[in-house]
């Protein structure tokens, strides 16, 4: 901010002095790309080609699949005061906005009504690789398409002969274990932990991110194939051993399939292995405890879990992992 004395002497000398833009609104953002996270699209603005290449490993993978209104996001990179990776954001919702904070250089607000985001990064954010994209840049696009578009249920998703079936379950019951080892023995592969119910079809149709796979390294145990990589280090979670699945040349994906069970995962169950009836009203309070949003984003939601729940819901108790992917099998193609 100039003195009153700076500005009398540019005055004087017939100095041009601009005030179009105030120091709190940053340097301006030049640099534009297009993404399609999960297919939808998306407009990002920034000063910083580190955050293009960011969103690049994170989504450029994935093909334009739905026509919808585009979602918005800024994101500025700042210098910022400290050369350390800043500590992991809070995050909360006064709906219709939503926003995270690690420190003053380091935020995210979204609009949800407005499917726009702005995201502020200092350059030490920047600088770790796993930090930006884990806690703030999938945070772009994800608020948007998940309360807007989705409805997202903590389920892992495979398919056989076009048949999709969900496998839910909390964390550390085995979806991406037995999702993978269905990929494995010729499935189709969907996703692994997080699928994401579209909410402008009428007929359970599911997409997620195809291109990834995530284990824990107790999964090496089981998957020779991985023993002896190296742990994927991560911002925040459990270590894993994480490859993208084009590097696999007998993974089959798809985007997209649509879900015609619904199976809930019990290993190590205790008793006898089997597959028997679910509860629908424990799995709708299972998928409606994740969701947030506006009442009208949630409004489109509650019925697509309903929807999802015109399906078979199943529980499938099993220890040996051959057994349940075969129990599996007969299930997509014998409908019991």
């Amino acid at each position: 901010m100039l003195t009153i004395q700076e500005i009398e002497a540019a005055c004087d000398a017939s100095q041009p002095l601009d005030f179009s833009r105030h120091e709190m609104e940053g340097e301006e953002l030049p640099l534009q790309q297009g993404f399609n996270p999960y297919g939808f699209p998306l407009i990002v603005r920034t000063n910083s080609p580190e955050v293009l290449q960011m969103l690049q490993d994170l989504w450029g993978c994935f093909e334009k699949r739905f026509d919808m209104e585009p979602i918005y996001g800024e994101v500025r990179v700042v210098e910022g005061d400290s050369s350390e990776c800043p500590p992991a954001p809070s995050y909360r919702m006064t709906s219709p906005i939503v926003t995270g904070v690690a420190d003053k250089d380091n935020y995210c607000y979204a609009d949800i009504s407005k499917r726009t985001t702005w995201i502020t990064l200092s350059r030490s954010a920047i600088r770790n690789k796993l930090y930006a994209p884990f806690f703030f840049l999938e945070f772009l696009a994800g608020t948007h398409i998940a309360t807007n578009y989705v409805t997202p249920v903590h389920a892992a998703c495979v398919a056989l002969d076009g048949r999709g079936v969900l496998l839910c379950g909390d964390s550390g019951a085995g979806k991406s274990t037995l999702s993978y080892a269905c990929a494995r023995a010729g499935w189709t592969y969907i996703s692994d932990d997080c699928s994401f119910l579209l909410n402008c079809h009428n007929d359970r149709m599911v997409t997620g991110n195809c291109y990834r796979v995530r284990f824990r390294p107790t999964a090496a145990e089981l998957f020779p194939e991985i023993a002896g990589l190296d742990l994927t280090p991560r911002a925040a979670g459990k270590p894993s051993i994480e490859l993208p699945t084009d590097s696999i040349n007998y993974i089959k994906r798809a985007q997209t399939v649509r879900a015609d069970f619904m199976v809930f995962v019990n290993r190590h169950s205790g008793g006898p292995q089997e597959l028997v009836p679910y509860r629908k009203d424990v799995a709708r309070q299972f998928m409606r405890q994740v969701l947030y949003g506006t009442k009208e984003t949630l409004a489109a939601q509650y019925p697509a879990i309903e929807r999802l729940l015109e399906a078979e819901v199943l529980e499938l108790r099993y220890t040996d992992l051959d057994w349940g992917i075969e129990r599996l099998r007969k299930l997509l193609q014998e409908g019991r």
